[in-house]
């Protein structure tokens, strides 16, 4: 089940400030996540309208951890030019390609 972060960030369709713009709260009783303050110029979203975007969040997440996985294979930015100077740029985007192949993003 996608976060309730993710579900709003597909409603939005926009990156959200969770500080400030919208305030999430944990309800003890179980209920899990719910949405305590919304200061964002749309209107607030109602639990169907989240609801209806879990299949886009759940993506969102996956596609968050692939890109993790990938940054951590790619290396640093200094350790990626240098092997492009020792190594040559064909051999880095065949090194680039391999990691996106095994590592392939969900589409939605």
């Amino acid at each position: 089940m996608a976060n309730l972060s993710n579900k709003i960030r597909q409603y939005v369709n926009a990156e959200v400030d969770f500080t400030t713009d919208v305030i999430l709260q944990n309800d003890s009783d179980g209920r899990g996540d719910y949405i305590k303050e919304w200061n964002l110029d749309i209107a607030q979203p109602t639990q169907e309208q989240l609801d209806a975007l879990e299949t886009q969040a759940q993506t969102y997440e996956n596609n968050q951890q692939i890109i993790a996985t990938r940054k951590s294979l790619y290396g640093s930015w200094e350790s990626q030019l240098e092997e492009i100077y020792d190594d040559g740029i064909d051999s880095w985007k065949a090194r680039i390609q391999q990691i996106k192949t095994n590592n392939p993003k969900e589409t939605e």
